[in-house]
């Protein structure tokens, strides 16, 4: 379900990492089963439980993006797209933002990303790194009501994160997996239940203080990521996002985008 969109695979002539899901070792076998994750034929962190095989996945290809993909500069952000003109979230974890960017791809937007914003720091375009949408807790029942067209897989609970459900990207995002997009718009949300929509605009130091800030590798790309995130910051209006209602928050993108307009960045 949550990769139905994705064609397979057959062959492909290069691979930046080979990762394996295998069953614990020993005992563990058959006694509370466990789930190993490998990359490279390595193991960077301790075994889930067996039934919780699938977030364990993809929490590793995370890990594996954000501490393999040097590359490109990699921000801790929400992405999407509205006629090739991206719009960054950054955000800190209980921000609220992949519900908001599940919310804002079941409205129409073309999602890049829930989790990185990979920005290549030649072009100062940013490529779509596309996989399931992530939703944990309370997110899961919000998204379900928010759109009849979420599609979500099983729900895990009690995992290490607490409940968690995959959203599957749409079939107009995943035909577009390989199509960058430039950045045109930088809004850092902030989820408060009960609160009337906030937004504030953000000077251009605050928002690359906030994007290094919210970046998987600044400290370790030195210059390259300082002058990528400052053309970033320079080149793009930021705001500052607080909302209570899912709704509101996504009219309040939707408007912001269209007052960008759809030509070059």
């Amino acid at each position: 379900m949550s990769y139905r969109h994705f064609a397979p695979v057959r062959r492909a002539d290069f691979t930046d990492f080979h990762v394996d899901i295998e069953p614990g070792k020993g005992a563990r076998r058959w006694l509370k089963p466990q789930s190993r994750f490998l990359i490279d034929r390595v193991q960077p962190f301790e075994p889930f439980a067996a039934s919780h095989a699938l977030p364990h996945y993809e929490w590793g290809l995370n890990w594996s993006f954000g501490q393999r993909f040097n590359q490109y500069v990699l921000l801790h952000a929400g992405v999407l797209a509205q006629a090739d003109r991206a719009l960054l979230l950054p955000a800190t974890p209980g921000s609220g933002k992949s519900t908001l960017t599940a919310a804002m791809m079941l409205a129409g937007f073309r999602l890049l990303s829930d989790e990185f914003g990979v920005l290549r720091p030649q072009s100062g375009d940013l490529l779509p790194m596309l996989k399931p949408v992530a939703l944990k807790n309370a997110s899961i029942g919000v998204i379900r009501g928010f759109s009849a067209q979420a599609e979500l897989g099983p729900t895990f609970t009690a995992t290490r994160k607490g409940d968690v459900a995959h959203l599957a990207p749409d079939a107009a995002s995943v035909a577009l997996v390989h199509r960058p997009a430039r950045p045109g718009l930088i809004v850092f949300p902030a989820w408060r239940p009960g609160v009337p929509l906030q937004l504030e605009p953000q000077a251009p130091e605050q928002a690359f203080t906030r994007l290094a800030f919210n970046s998987f590798n600044y400290g370790v790309l030195g210059r390259i990521s300082f002058e990528a995130v400052a053309d970033l910051a320079a080149a793009c209006p930021a705001y500052q996002l607080v909302y209570g209602r899912l709704d509101e928050a996504v009219a309040c993108l939707r408007q912001l985008l269209d007052a960008q307009g759809s030509g070059p960045a």
